[in-house]
């Protein structure tokens, strides 16, 4: 009876036990069905591609969804982790019901929008990584209530607003704050001082200004501090050089003043990366960083460093930068390089930097015995002396030697050809004799090759035609003899400038110079050569600035040369040239200056175009020219004169004539080498060397003060305006960018760096940057562009208008433009050096001249293929990541693959098939898997013809009905299925099976615009 007694009892507690517990669940206790809803709510509320929560449904359990970790115990939602998976979208408030949330990782994603206060509540994280979205607005500032978060990293977003002043006196636990690459503004609170466990400070890249707080010397724990890229001023509180855990410090691109602490390398002892490039730092370099052991980046880069070099680097044998250039580095004394010898134990150097500094005395031969590590050595603008060392050739990993504009003699060393990574070689403005040596034809990865301004003398050798990877050639102002070689004009690479002038070459211009059709600048003046002018010239279409003044050509100037719509400069003056001048001149558009002085043309001057202005035109020394402008004061073209008056003028104009072109050529000889000399010495960044700047005031003129009615066209990181730039009344297209945005300076240099590398007739030309602050004192950066007068390829395929209609791009213009795109993306992936990936290739990017031809544009996103890669440390790239445009751009880029040329390929494959079916890759027909290559795929071959655009079929029976018998359909519908197959096997989904390389594709649109001219002509 007890026993049964007992038995009752239990079960009446284990019921009440039951009761309880629903109850208490009924009264509002959270529980893991909180958990669930906050999740549902969150997810609705993200744009998920690749599909990462479609587990979050009610058919299995929450703690098996992706990305979800649930504690054991509780069997709540512990941590929430999604990174690198292509989400899109707001981030809910519901995040804040997840009580028991320890850790959140959205890195790497397409989160936007504000971070929820709610984040806020959950008092038990102790990770929050938002890093590289879109997160926008401020930190909040009920962040605080987190008060056992460890790790917060927000950097690459769109932050804005200031850093919370009381940051130091919430967050005590704090180890890693990692808040670079937003916007943010105002001071760094000094209460950043009072986090002791703070281990990892990131600020780069924002817009922070103000002094230093001393109170990061209270920092002890840290070993990374990081504030570079922001507005800081003043001396660096002397408290941080006594923080001795540090290794990694970085304070880059301010606005800092003083000196170093002559003790820093003993009170920074653990010191790896010393990053200081970029101030206003002064006095001399301490001898104390001799005992920084670890020691492996040293960059004191652009300051106001004086006096010698007194480092003993024998101790320091990890180091691989060392960045001194730009400084005041050298007295001109003997023993300047004295610490080049003892830098030969670093064996693990990589880049050397010295240029444009005082460094004096004779280059020590040791420099052949750096570490076979090193890839670049820079020593050019110095005063040094002495001869180069045949030894160079041990460094068989260089790819950047530059000493030039220094006092050099003896030869240039044979064994210079065993550096078979070279890619940048400058020797130039140096005393350097002897002949260039046949070897540098080993040299096949060289892109720059300067040689100008020495003392050279024999033939330029045919192996440099091997060198096909070169860009740049110059040789100019040498003693070089002989003929021109023709195989250098078989290097189809050469881009930016072929400079042979001012030397002793002679015989005739090859004809082999019609391959050098992406070449800007061709300077052949004063030198020997004879024979006509070669027709094939017309071929480089892209020239801008043509000189073969001061030669012997003799004939005309070809009627050919009418294709050289590009050219601005055309000097042919001082030659043997006769016959009348070509009326053509006066079409070409860009000519900006013409000479054609001291030569025998004859017959009636032109009076429209460049003829039409007296001071961009020089005739002088053509004593049968007649009519033009009445400013010229030439003869009448009706009026024959007295012979009288010809004798007088043979007898005294043309003397005194001949006798002020001679005076006036030697000042311009002595004038241009001093102006180049001057030019290439200046302290100025590469784009501005490139690009002169033009102020803000010029464009606010040009624009209209930025008008809205010539704004033209908006993009990821500004406004686009049509401008008249200057008294010329040069139409131009001025981006302005708005650096409020995240990446906007990032893509302005980036844009600058491309532009200034490359040339191509289809890719869009830059005129001139702005880098300046605007009438309120903000920060102003603008790129000019020469102006599209056909817009955008966007604009012609989906919005017509009273300028273009789309009934008006037939199928031939749009294979013409599919085939100059290529050209542009093939150029820039195999004949840059390195290859350049464009990044964000779509419609809008995309420019058509006024001949309808395709230039592409928008270089904000281009990276740099460097591959260059020594002990597996990476050289350092100018390029920044891409991300591109929903649609066209490759989707492994979600999945946190490296910019490829595959991913460029892959864009052009949309791109191409948009072109011909007329559809965006986001048109709301594209959706529950179908993509615009999956509808093109399907309709292959068969079914071309029902996707294409229907205009292009208006265009099929338009031409069928020319031609009963059906060829011209059949020809035509062969046509778009090879190109509908292009654009699908360029846009496949994984890149390894998109086979075709953009040189592949060129040949294939080519291949069908030729079959289809050959059917089109038989209509």
């Amino acid at each position: 009876m007890l026993k049964s007694i007992s038995t009752s009892c239990l079960a009446t507690l284990v019921c009440c036990f039951n009761l309880l517990l629903h109850s208490y669940a009924f009264a509002g206790v959270p529980s893991n069905e909180t958990d669930r809803l906050a999740l549902l709510a969150i997810k609705s509320q993200l744009h998920d591609p690749l599909g990462v929560t479609s587990s979050w449904n009610n058919s299995i359990n929450l703690c098996q969804w992706t990305g979800v970790t649930c504690g054991h115990r509780h069997q709540r939602v512990t941590k929430l982790y999604l990174r690198n998976q292509s989400i899109g979208g707001i981030l809910s408030p519901h995040v804040g019901n997840l009580s028991f949330l320890r850790l959140i990782d959205l890195a790497d994603n397409n989160f936007y929008g504000n971070i929820p206060h709610e984040v806020g509540r959950l008092s038990r994280l102790d990770t929050l990584m938002l890093a590289n979205n879109s997160f926008s607005g401020k930190i909040p500032t009920n962040l605080s209530g987190c008060s056992n978060l460890i790790n917060f990293l927000a950097h690459g977003n769109n932050l804005v607003g200031q850093i919370a002043a009381n940051i130091g006196y919430n967050w005590m636990r704090l180890e890693k704050l990692s808040i670079a690459d937003n916007h943010l503004t105002g001071q760094l609170p000094a209460s950043i001082g009072n986090l002791s466990v703070l281990k990892v400070i990131n600020v780069e890249e924002n817009r922070l200004s103000g002094r230093i707080p001393n109170t990061l010397g209270q920092l002890r724990n840290s070993f990374y501090l990081n504030i570079a890229g922001n507005q800081f001023s003043g001396n660096v509180p002397p408290s941080i050089y006594n923080l001795s855990s540090l290794e990694l410090l970085y304070l880059r691109g301010n606005r800092l003043i003083g000196s170093l602490p002559i003790d820093i390398g003993l009170t920074l002892p653990k010191l790896t990366n010393f990053v200081i490039a970029e101030n206003n730092f002064s006095g001399p370099i301490p001898n104390s960083f001799s005992n920084t052991s670890n020691l492996v980046m040293l960059d004191l880069n652009l300051n106001l460093f004086s006096g010698k070099v007194p480092i003993n680097f024998s101790r320091l044998q990890n180091l691989s930068w060392l960045l001194l250039a730009g400084n005041n580095l050298g007295n001109g004394a003997a023993n300047d390089l004295d610490f080049i010898t003892p830098l030969t134990n670093c064996s693990k150097l990589i880049a050397l930097g010295l240029y444009g500094n005082r460094f004096g005395g004779v280059l020590p031969h040791s420099i052949a015995n750096l570490s076979t590590t090193t890839v670049q050595i820079n020593m050019g603008r110095n005063q040094i002396s002495g001869t180069i060392p045949s030894g160079i050739g041990n460094l068989v990993n260089l790819n950047g030697f530059g000493i030039d504009l220094n006092q050099l003699t003896g030869t240039i060393p044979h064994e210079i050809g065993k550096l078979t990574n070279l890619q940048l070689l400058y020797l130039d403005f140096n005393l350097l004799e002897g002949s260039i040596p046949f070897s540098l034809g080993n040299l096949t990865l060289l892109t720059e090759l300067e040689l100008q301004s020495n003392y050279l003398q024999g033939n330029i050798p045919s192996s440099l035609g091997n060198c096909r990877s070169l860009l740049s050639l110059n040789v100019s102002q040498n003693k070089l003899t002989g003929a021109l070689p023709k195989q250098i004009f078989n290097i189809t690479t050469l881009s930016l400038y072929l400079d042979l002038s001012n030397n002793f070459l002679n015989d005739s211009l090859p004809l082999e110079v019609g391959n050098l059709q992406n070449l800007v600048e061709l300077d052949i003046s004063r030198n020997q050569v004879s024979g006509e002018i070669p027709a094939t010239l017309s071929a480089c279409t892209s020239l801008e600035y043509l000189n073969l003044s001061y030669n012997s050509f003799r004939g005309g100037i070809p009627l050919s040369l009418s294709s050289l719509k590009s050219v601005k400069v055309l000097d042919l003056s001082s030659n043997n040239l006769s016959g009348q001048i070509p009326k053509y001149l006066e079409n070409l558009s860009f000519l900006e200056y013409l000479n054609i002085s001291s030569n025998h043309f004859e017959g009636k001057v032109p009076t429209k175009g460049v003829f039409s202005n007296k001071t961009r035109i020089s005739l002088s020394g053509n004593g049968k020219l007649c009519g033009g402008l009445y400013e010229l004061q030439l003869p009448s073209c009706g009026s024959k004169g007295s012979r009288k008056s010809t004798v007088a003028l043979f007898k005294v104009v043309i003397p005194v004539t001949i006798s002020c072109l001679i005076l006036l050529g030697c000042f311009i000889v002595v004038y241009a080498r001093r102006r180049r000399f001057v030019h290439k010495s200046s302290v100025t960044s590469p784009m501005e060397q490139q690009f002169p700047i033009v102020s803000y005031a010029e464009l606010s003129k040009a624009t209209g003060e930025f008008s809205t009615s010539n704004m033209i066209g908006q993009g990821s990181f500004g406004f686009v305006y049509r401008g008249i730039l200057g008294e010329g009344g040069l139409l131009v297209a001025v981006k302005v960018l708005n650096l409020t945005r995240k990446g906007a300076f990032k893509s302005f240099v980036a844009e600058c760096e491309a532009l200034r590398n490359i040339r191509h007739r289809n890719l869009i030309k830059i005129i001139t940057i702005c880098s300046s602050i605007d009438s309120h004192g903000v920060d102003f950066k603008a790129l000019v562009y020469e102006y599209m007068q056909n817009g955008s390829l966007e604009e012609w395929l989906h919005h017509s208008n009273d300028q273009h209609d789309v009934c008006d791009l037939s199928l031939i213009q749009r294979l013409h433009i599919a085939i100059d795109i290529a050209y542009a993306i093939e150029y820039l992936h195999h004949h840059c050096q390195p290859p350049i990936i464009h990044g964000d290739l779509k419609p809008s990017n995309v420019l058509l001249d006024h001949d309808m031809v395709a230039h592409v544009g928008d270089f904000g996103l281009a990276k740099f293929l460097y591959t260059c890669q020594v002990d597996d440390v990476e050289t350092p790239s100018s390029s920044i990541g891409i991300k591109g445009t929903v649609g066209y751009v490759a989707p492994e880029y979600g999945m946190g693959s490296e910019a490829s040329m595959a991913g460029d390929v892959y864009s052009f494959g949309i791109l191409l098939l948009e072109m011909f079916i007329r559809k965006r890759p986001t048109d709301s027909m594209f959706n529950d898997g179908l993509t615009i290559h999956e509808f093109a795929m399907k309709a292959l071959p068969q079914r071309v013809i029902e996707i294409v655009d229907p205009l292009l079929l208006l265009e099929v029976r338009t031409n069928n009905s020319k031609n009963p018998c059906g060829d011209g359909r059949g020809g035509i519908e062969e046509c778009l299925v090879a190109v509908i197959t292009i654009g699908v096997l360029c846009s496949m989904e994984s890149p390894i099976d998109r086979t075709l390389e953009m040189r592949n594709v060129v040949a294939k649109l080519c291949a069908a615009r030729e079959a289809f001219l050959s059917v089109y002509d038989l209509m």
